[in-house]
């Protein structure tokens, strides 16, 4: 079963700020995860920040699991998504 991708305004305004060879690379990975996400998605330990992430090199996808949904809450570079 494939999942769709929501992404948040937050999650948008974070990807459109990203270069365009990162977007194109961050985009494919997604598509391809959207396949099976929990063979790819690790458990966070802090719930207030969302429910899972995927890691894309030094990319780190945020997201949260409804239904057939993956809602993606905030997209970053390692170093600075965990930051409140």
């Amino acid at each position: 079963m494939k999942y769709r991708l929501t992404y948040t305004q937050r999650a948008a305004r974070d990807f459109r700020g990203l270069q365009s060879s990162t977007k194109e690379r961050i985009g494919k990975t997604l598509q391809r995860y959207a396949e099976d996400p929990m063979k790819y998605a690790e458990k966070l330990s802090d719930a207030r920040l969302g429910t899972y992430r995927f890691r894309i090199g030094a990319y780190r996808i945020i997201f949260d699991l409804e239904e057939d949904e993956i809602v993606i809450l905030r997209v970053g570079h390692r170093t600075g998504i965990y930051k409140k």
